[in-house]
């Protein structure tokens, strides 16, 4: 929602964007009736408004007129902003090696908007794997890749991060005395290794993609299932070796 202290005000706009926003957090999305009690705004101006957004795409209408959900457009737009796409297609060959050499998945991830968002995903080549679905936003402070990618940010910039950082559901906090020295020791190892917080018996490895300055550009993610039935793949040791090859290959600092 709009600030009501916003010193440029575009009422329509502000409208269509708390619409757009209100319906990301529902997968199965709202009536115009609930869309209006949830706005707290007058069943006209939502008609207007809504009207338009599906006349451009951003919205979708149910076959029965009467269930209004968010459209794929936005995630279209998000993967055709040239850094984006360039840097999923360099990344994809070395994610793809990666997860021939060591049969386990792994997906690329891009600071945005306080968390992590997953542009990239890559299967391992077995039955077996943990994945995570594409456009997908991970926390911040709760999860390798995002501790990565405030470990190997300037000072300035990791604290302009965690302030524009908000809670994702089932979110486990960290108080900043707690996360400070675990970042510095991510930033000493030069990656994340360690027990998931979002799944039972998986090993999450994370690497940063650095940039010229050091900085984490993105940040390259394996949730390592080991396998009880083929003992014989390649173990823990191997592929964070394997990944932090990838993750090299792509940094350019």
């Amino acid at each position: 929602m709009a600030h009501p202290n916003d010193r440029y005000r575009a009422p329509a706009l502000d409208k269509g964007l708390d619409i757009l926003e209100l319906l990301a957090e529902q997968p199965h999305g709202l009536t115009r009736a609930e869309i209006v009690k949830a706005m707290g705004r007058s069943p006209s101006e939502i008609y207007r408004m809504l009207e338009r957004l599906v006349a451009r795409h951003y919205v979708t209408r149910s076959q029965q007129g009467d269930r209004h959900a968010l459209s794929l457009k936005l995630f279209e737009l998000g993967h055709r902003h040239p850094p984006i796409e360039r840097l999923v297609a360099q990344a994809l060959p070395a994610m793809e090696a990666f997860a021939k050499a060591s049969e386990q998945s792994c997906h690329l991830g891009i600071y945005s908007r306080g968390n992590v968002t997953v542009v990239a995903q890559v299967n391992g080549p077995g039955n077996w794997g943990l994945t995570l679905r594409l456009g997908v936003r991970v926390g911040l402070v709760d999860t390798g890749s995002g501790h990565v990618l405030l470990a190997f940010q300037s000072e300035q910039r990791r604290a302009q991060m965690l302030a524009e950082h908000d809670a994702l559901d089932g979110e486990r906090p960290m108080p900043e005395p707690q996360l400070q020295p675990l970042l510095q020791r991510v930033r000493a190892l030069g990656y994340w290794q360690g027990d998931s917080q979002q799944a039972f018996g998986v090993v999450d490895i994370s690497m940063p993609v650095l940039g010229l300055q050091g900085n984490a550009l993105a940040v390259l993610t394996c949730p390592f299932v080991r396998r009880i039935d083929r003992p014989q793949g390649p173990g823990l040791d191997a592929a964070r070796q394997l990944l932090a090859s990838a993750a090299s290959e792509l940094s350019i600092a």
